[in-house]
């Protein structure tokens, strides 16, 4: 393997989170600058957040548009963010990723965990949080410490704890 920073190499994505760990402010507000300045095709930055801390409104009404499977775990998290983009923007997609990918980095520098989710009620999530027009939620990003994988649900443990694998370079080319 390539000699990666460590922050790229040992950044993995769990389900256990610690319960009673909190996202403190100034955490929160470096990974939200994290991802403020993450390149954006045109200095559009298309992405919108909604940031929730376990137990406020904010990370109830993201939490009831995950999966119920999803919920199991994280309403463990310290925090849940939304992340959108505003449609008819270039690249809001992209952006909006390359914005992920940064406050993801970010939170790897500070000692957190962060796990991104896709599979959301997205009609759900725009009534419950009265997101303006024009702005399409896209991922969800739990954010927290690390907890006890033992305090996750018994279909869960494997996958929580089994060995990370990645395919080889070789397989993600296309030449």
């Amino acid at each position: 393997m390539a000699d990666l920073t460590p922050l790229l190499a040992f950044r993995w994505s769990p389900r256990s989170f610690d319960p009673m760990a909190e996202l403190a402010p100034d955490h929160a507000s470096a990974l939200l600058e994290a991802a403020r300045w993450a390149p954006s095709a045109g200095n559009a930055q298309p992405w919108r957040f909604a940031l929730g801390r376990r137990d406020d409104e904010t990370f109830k009404r993201i939490l009831v548009n995950l999966p119920a499977r999803d919920q199991r775990w994280a309403q463990r998290a310290s925090a849940l963010l939304l992340g959108a983009h505003l449609t008819g923007t270039a690249g809001n997609l992209y952006d909006l990723g390359q914005a992920v990918a940064h406050l993801t980095v970010q939170a790897t520098a500070l000692g957190l965990h962060v796990r991104q989710l896709v599979d959301l009620d997205r009609a759900g999530l725009v009534a419950d949080l009265d997101l303006p027009a024009g702005v399409r939620p896209h991922v969800v990003v739990a954010v927290g410490q690390l907890g006890d994988p033992l305090s996750l649900p018994a279909d869960l443990l494997g996958p929580e704890t089994g060995l990370r694998r990645r395919r080889p370079v070789a397989e993600l080319l296309l030449t």
